[in-house]
């Protein structure tokens, strides 16, 4: 091909891309009066996604699937993007004071989605799934938590292995339990799930959540104990019968460190919880450790999530307690 013809495609494809990023408008951004904020676009068959901490969107960005909680202020900023997300529009912002009686909340308790696996990870498409599944299903057992709890087993909606599934097969399947972890998900995005359909219709027995690890990297333990609590608040509001195990954050990282250190700081302030909220905390952390305190590959491949062997762990390791919420025969 001569450079001719190579600078003439060139510029032919980026005056098209830039056509056609000309061709979406970005969204239009409204707050009403009770801090809901909803966006909309002018072209149809679009996709909206947006951001809350400054950052411009991108295609892994939040989609907006309903509207948006902002009582407590923050800064929005959204694009709109056709739907491969190949194309997408100028930014549009807004900056939202606080409400009177709000304040500014941690990220940790600002619900929102998350698409930050995209397109591998379709976190829209599992949670309309999984929401349905759940409702059928009725499960007497319900597990919520991130990508260490996905891969636990269950219903698969996938291609994501189920590094767990013979465990669970022998332990959760005979009690018709539920799984609702999702991969990357943070506090905020489980805060999301709940209050948009992903426990509706159902009345579970035990409720056995985790969540937390993937808030560490930028968010401090406070904040992200207030996140946990939340979430705690969230379950007791819409299933008042519910118990619910909570499970302390598992270590992470083949040594101890900083990360490690900030975990056991989150369980520290998350373990006040229990006994009250009908909450059970239980902190397992150490049956995944030798005695030198190292995370071996035979039970976390990639010093996070478990294989078949590190879900057994998890298993027994609970399982005298499960049994005492269940009302099971010891």
């Amino acid at each position: 091909m001569s450079k001719h013809l190579l600078l003439s495609l060139l510029v032919f494809s980026t005056h098209l891309c830039a056509q056609t990023a000309l061709q979406l408008a970005p969204p239009e951004i409204k707050r009403d009066a009770s801090g809901i904020v909803t966006l909309q676009s002018a072209t149809p068959d679009t996709t909206i996604l947006y951001t809350l901490d400054g950052a411009d969107p991108i295609a892994k960005s939040n989609p907006y699937l309903a509207p948006i909680e902002l009582a407590s202020g923050g800064t929005l900023k959204t694009r709109t993007f056709s739907q491969d997300r190949k194309a997408m529009s100028e930014a549009a912002q807004a900056t939202f004071e606080p409400l009177p009686d709000h304040k500014p909340l941690p990220t940790t308790l600002v619900a929102v989605t998350q698409d930050r696996s995209w397109p591998s990870y379709d976190w829209e498409k599992r949670h309309s799934l999984t929401s349905a599944a759940v409702k059928k299903a009725k499960p007497q057992i319900l597990f919520i938590g991130d990508s260490i709890t996905h891969f636990f087993g269950g219903e698969q909606f996938d291609s994501y292995s189920l590094r767990g599934a013979q465990t669970w097969g022998e332990f959760y399947t005979p009690r018709n339990a539920g799984n609702l972890g999702f991969g990357w998900d943070k506090t905020e995005n489980v805060l999301w799930r709940l209050q948009h359909g992903a426990i509706d219709g159902i009345a579970p027995k035990l409720v056995i959540m985790m969540i937390g690890t993937n808030n560490t990297g930028n968010c401090s333990a406070p904040d992200i104990a207030a996140g946990i609590e939340a979430i705690v608040q969230e379950l007791n509001k819409r299933l008042p019968q519910s118990n619910i195990l909570l499970l302390g954050i598992f270590p992470r990282g083949e040594k101890p460190g900083p990360q490690r250190e900030k975990i056991a700081e989150i369980n520290g302030i998350i373990a006040k919880l229990g006994g009250s909220h009908n909450v059970t905390f239980l902190d397992i952390g150490p049956k995944f450790l030798t005695p030198e305190g190292l995370i071996t590959k035979d039970i976390m491949p990639d010093f996070l999530h478990p294989n078949e062997k590190g879900y057994r762990i998890w298993a027994e390791a609970i399982e005298p307690t499960v049994k005492k919420l269940m009302g099971e025969a010891p």
